[in-house]
């Protein structure tokens, strides 16, 4: 009987690295050289684990979706209802939106939108990031006597780009600090509850 294949194990330990990297140098400036250096590892070991840069670039996109998730869920744990739930992901998102610097796998992803693989990792989040967005909008809303902002299938679209712009904000110093805080989680507050309060 053969050893079980520890490629995905492998897999999942390195790709927050492959990640960080294509992050800080993006899709096309960052070589396969470049991420076996960061991994520590031989660029052979990381054609075993995917078959070419893409691949690893595809893995580097599910992994900014599964690193929002984990770090949502984390910030869910403990929450009396819904609309509690909803408050606390915006005040964690006003306060750490943009942290990892993971949003710049999108951007390099989104001058690659061309290549069909690419194009389709990138619907696959984004659809992922809505459908979260939007049981959370709907969950809230559900509990909420006085809603009046737009449905949760757009709420939830304007709330990804909220994030986009508070991304691009940060990239380009358009805002501070602070007034990234008050973007994301006034308009935020607003989005996912329909209330201000």
């Amino acid at each position: 009987m053969g050893r079980p294949s520890q490629v995905g194990a492998r897999r999942k330990e390195l790709v927050p690295i492959v990640a960080q990297t294509f992050a800080e140098f993006g899709y096309r400036r960052a070589t396969t050289a470049e991420l076996a250096r960061r991994c520590g590892v031989r660029e052979n070991i990381l054609y075993r684990l995917w078959p070419d840069k893409k691949a690893m670039f595809i893995a580097s996109i599910d992994h900014v979706y599964e690193q929002a998730a984990e770090s949502w869920r984390d910030v869910l744990k403990g929450a009396d209802d819904a609309a509690g739930a909803a408050k606390r992901l915006v005040r964690h998102e006003a306060e750490h939106y943009g942290e990892s610097g993971l949003h710049r796998i999108i951007h390099a992803g989104l001058s690659e939108a061309d290549e069909p693989e690419i194009r389709d990792a990138l619907r696959k989040m984004y659809g992922r990031f809505h459908r979260f967005i939007r049981g959370q909008v709907s969950a809230c809303r559900d509990e909420s006597a006085k809603v009046a902002a737009p449905d949760a299938t757009v709420a939830a679209w304007a709330i990804i780009g909220l994030g986009n712009v508070a991304n691009i904000s940060r990239e380009l110093g358009l805002l501070s600090d602070g007034g990234r805080k008050r973007l994301i989680g006034e308009v935020g507050r607003l989005l996912m509850a329909g209330v201000t309060g």
